[in-house]
């Protein structure tokens, strides 16, 4: 993977060069593919289902079983079994080694970078692949692991994307000269909050970080930490987040009347997350984040939204559904090349990936040297009418940006 960071429009170019080769979902030949077969592949997919990152763990979980349905229609069956690790980092291996026991030749997951660290350990020791649905961690595909294929861009990628998609909204009335960053402390808060760290002041934006507050994963008040963000007279609130503690980190704004020009979230999972704007209702709005989102123009896209709302009419799709989507099409892509329920052959078809009709933003689905996709895009989202919205870049906006936000008391 290059130093360089490719625009969505670069990366819908090659997405169009690619597109006269690519077969669409409906027309892939898995029939015979399945009849080749002494029977389905059998799947592990860990997630966390309860516990503190239980909201995008069945979020994920959902995305997952819809694209289950959907390519068993096509052909292809799959004998999925899902594990929850309890949002408990350590026990992503425990529930490998019992998968990988049970005779699952292939395992989806973690969410969690540090429960897909763990994971992986048993996957390398078993020589079972695993396919990362969401996980941030550069250090997931830099341990010198040879089982991971990650379809999810490490958090120094994001947070680099970000930058350039928040240097593109700068304009006169909106210039933050200063920022705090709050961020949660565990595998995925400590990466990223390094990232914004290395990249943020380099990116020539003019804004300093004036502070770096953290906070524990399962805090249940931050009342101490939003005081001392608003205590430093930041211009610009950049939290790093899961659902949960950005729920936390707004409440807390509002109850302390802290307005600055804007609430940023560089590589943060939680704003976009109908727990978030459900629970936020009006505060939610005009929260922005840049994380990898899916690419609505696409008719692939368009089919899977279609039975989205009619499979979940009360859920949203987003990143953590969009991802456990495109994870159950990358294994389903590898055991056709195959035609091999074994864990080798497996790893084989997966290093040869090249998935161009897919529905996240970005190019093809490839794997590098190191198991990483190096080809997703990451755009700019803004809460908007507690929905969230493409709103960078230009060319892939769905909305125009509102900013400054605002003021909490002048919200109807």
């Amino acid at each position: 993977m290059t130093g360089k960071h490719p625009s969505l429009r670069s990366d819908r170019r090659r997405l169009m060069k690619w597109a006269g080769a690519s077969a669409a979902l409906g027309s892939l030949s898995f029939p015979a593919l399945v009849r080749a077969q002494s029977g389905p592949l059998k799947v592990g997919v860990i997630l966390p289902l309860s516990g503190v990152l239980s909201f995008p763990g069945i979020a994920t979980r959902r995305g997952t079983e819809l694209a289950v349905k959907m390519f068993a229609e096509q052909g292809v069956t799959l004998d999925v079994t899902y594990a929850d690790y309890e949002s408990k980092p350590e026990n992503g291996r425990v529930v490998a080694e019992r998968l990988i026991r049970d005779g699952c030749t292939i395992l989806i997951g973690a969410w969690d970078s540090g429960a897909t660290i763990s994971a992986a350990q048993a996957c390398e020791a078993a020589k079972v692949p695993l396919v990362v649905n969401v996980g941030s961690a550069r250090q997931i595909t830099e341990q010198g692991f040879t089982q991971v294929f990650r379809n999810f861009s490490p958090s120094d990628d994001i947070v680099a994307h970000g930058v350039q998609r928040f240097k593109e909204i700068l304009r006169p009335g909106f210039e933050p000269k200063t920022a705090v960053v709050l961020h949660v402390n565990d595998t995925f808060g400590q990466a990223t909050s390094g990232a914004v760290k290395a990249l943020w002041e380099k990116s020539g934006m003019g804004i300093r970080i004036v502070d770096m507050i953290s906070y524990d994963a399962r805090a249940r008040d931050l009342s101490v930490e939003v005081a001392k963000a608003k205590a430093s007279g930041a211009d610009l609130v950049a939290p790093i987040t899961r659902v949960n503690d950005a729920i936390l980190i707004v409440r807390e704004m509002v109850k302390q009347d802290y307005n600055p020009m804007a609430i940023y979230g560089p590589s943060s999972p939680g704003p976009y997350e109908k727990a978030f704007t459900d629970a936020m209702g009006k505060y939610a709005n005009d929260y922005l984040v840049s994380v990898p989102w899916y690419d609505a123009s696409r008719a692939l896209t368009k089919r899977v939204l279609d039975r989205w709302s009619k499979a979940y009419p009360d859920g949203r799709f987003e990143l953590n559904s969009g991802f456990g989507w495109e994870s159950i099409q990358v294994v389903a892509d590898a055991f056709q090349r195959a035609k091999s329920n074994r864990s080798a052959d497996l790893h084989e078809a997966l290093r040869q990936t090249h998935i161009n009709d897919h529905i996240m933003a970005g190019g093809p689905i490839v794997f590098d040297g190191k198991g990483q996709n190096p080809n997703i895009g990451i755009p700019l989202l803004q809460v908007q009418n507690q929905e969230p919205v493409v709103v960078g870049p230009k060319d892939a906006a769905q909305a125009a940006v509102k900013l400054p936000m605002t003021r909490w008391s002048e919200r109807a």
